[in-house]
């Protein structure tokens, strides 16, 4: 890292708040020890009481600034809270392959998907009371063909002042190209950049955190990775969390996530976050207002992008899931 590049605000983000007793616990515990900045809550997840809750609140309280998201959910093994989504499977929500080949071959609803995300939100907003201060979503569905309109339409309705995720990479061809599955959510963030900024909707300029869940990593490297190139505001997503029985009946990245909290919460993580220029994480305030609506600008756009045609390789992506 250039010794005289000025310091950069991020957003550290621990998606699945909800998701298990051990997750919220782990999530907690980095807020209040001023390792992470943001949370992304699951309102359909079994974790999601008064009780856990009102810690995330008390946490969140304690951190100097604290954002708290909506994570979409439109995936398996999770259910709907509307009464008529469509596809469904056997009361669950389609299998992730499922909903995004139905996307890609323009076979879902956009007013059922629209529907299903402005109940989320409200939902959200019954618990928290108010609106998130960003919405994200599980597995990056926010993305997909057809769902990233009517997410957006949702966002923009019920949480105007809110900020959107997008999975666009700004680092440079080669080190994208070590994780291939990761030039997918490249290729689909690219529409949905120009769909937030037609919509006036901000978005994180950057984006990081994507890596294979089912082999063995060093996480500090990983995260050497992810802050290389990172721009101001950009977002890390992240997924710490203790193992706990509700997690392992409901997702298969279990180990990996103690791994990412052992290290945000080691001792190693602060030098880290120093020598890449990052405030210590207790001040990774990034202020929302300070996005730039116009991140991108089909005329004159900020990154450089693959120019090749990824049908295929969505295609193929969506035979096997993207990590998330």
């Amino acid at each position: 890292m250039n010794d005289t590049a000025p310091p950069r605000r991020i957003w550290l983000c621990a998606d699945d708040y909800g998701l298990s007793p051990g997750v919220n616990l782990a999530i907690r515990d980095l807020i209040e020890r001023g390792r992470l900045n943001a949370t992304s809550v699951m309102v359909l997840g079994p974790a999601v009481g008064r009780a856990e809750i009102s810690a995330l609140q008390a946490a969140a309280a304690s951190s100097p600034r604290c954002a708290t998201g909506l994570h979409v959910t439109l995936t398996a093994p999770f259910r709907p809270l509307t009464m008529h989504f469509k596809p469904i499977d056997g009361g669950m929500f389609p299998a992730f392959p499922k909903l995004l080949r139905a996307g890609l071959l323009r076979r879902l609803d956009a007013e059922i998907i629209r529907a299903e995300v402005m109940v989320q939100l409200s939902a959200f907003a019954e618990m928290f009371g108010r609106a998130p201060d960003f919405v994200d979503g599980h597995q990056h569905v926010q993305l997909f063909p057809q769902v990233r309109d009517a997410f957006l339409s949702a966002v923009k309705t019920a949480a105007p002042n809110a900020w959107v995720r997008q999975g666009g990479r700004n680092q440079r061809l080669a080190q994208r190209l070590r994780t291939p599955k990761a030039l997918v959510l490249d290729a689909l963030s690219a529409q949905f950049r120009r769909r937030a900024t037609r919509a006036g909707i901000a978005f994180n300029p950057g984006f990081a955190g994507v890596y294979y869940f089912s082999r063995l990593h060093d996480f500090g490297s990983l995260m050497r990775q992810f802050l290389d190139g990172l721009p101001e505001n950009g977002v890390i997503m992240c997924h710490p969390g203790f193992v706990d029985d509700t997690l392992v009946s409901l997702d298969p990245l279990t180990t990996p996530r103690e791994r990412e909290h052992a290290f945000l919460g080691g001792e190693h993580f602060p030098p880290l976050l120093a020598a890449n220029k990052v405030p210590a994480a207790a001040h990774l305030v990034a202020v929302v207002n300070l996005i730039d609506r116009r991140t991108t600008d089909d005329k004159n756009p900020p990154y450089i992008w693959l120019r090749f045609r990824c049908e295929e390789r969505i295609h193929d992506a969506a035979r096997t899931p993207i990590d998330r």
